[in-house]
């Protein structure tokens, strides 16, 4: 099975509940808020908002009214950036990105066809932005009260009929 690390996913769920703070008046969130958001153990927070600081994908505020926003907007943050900022390269096998320390290598005939696999993968992750995994708010349209997705950056649009 492929599958990314724990602390990875724990940083994108992270991300994602910074990026629905993304256009409110207080976009700054303590590491506090978010483990409790997030149900992410406090120490586990602290230390993926510093990786992802240091990788420029959030920036920190000091002072009272300080903590943790997106240093950009979550459409300029791809996965593979988050991806990349918790786990290295993105790579299905450790000769997909150079020479590894594997010592089947020089004889590998399969190491050929990862290289392109691995590329094929990082570039879809490239393509997808962080805002694409944050949830989305809804507005309510009509007395039945449904609700519809707003694309990000729409902005809502109001009828002024009493529902």
């Amino acid at each position: 099975m492929l599958r990314m690390g724990k602390l990875t996913d724990y940083g994108i769920v992270l991300l994602t509940h910074l990026a629905q703070d993304e256009g409110r008046p207080t976009c700054v969130r303590t590491a506090q808020e978010l483990a409790a958001a997030s149900h992410v153990p406090l120490p586990t927070v602290a230390k993926l908002l510093k990786e992802l600081g240091r990788a420029g994908i959030v920036c920190s505020q000091r002072g009272r009214r300080g903590g943790y926003a997106l240093a950009r907007p979550a459409l300029a943050i791809s996965v593979a950036e988050i991806v990349e900022a918790l786990e290295g390269p993105v790579a299905l096998t450790e000769c997909s990105t150079g020479d590894g320390t594997c010592t089947l290598e020089p004889t590998c005939v399969a190491r050929s066809h990862w290289a392109p696999i691995s590329r094929a993968i990082q570039r879809t992750l490239s393509r997808l932005p962080l805002s694409a995994l944050a949830p989305q708010p809804t507005v309510q349209i009509g007395r039945p009260k449904k609700a519809v997705p707003i694309a990000p950056g729409a902005v809502p649009l109001t009828t002024g009929a009493a529902s």
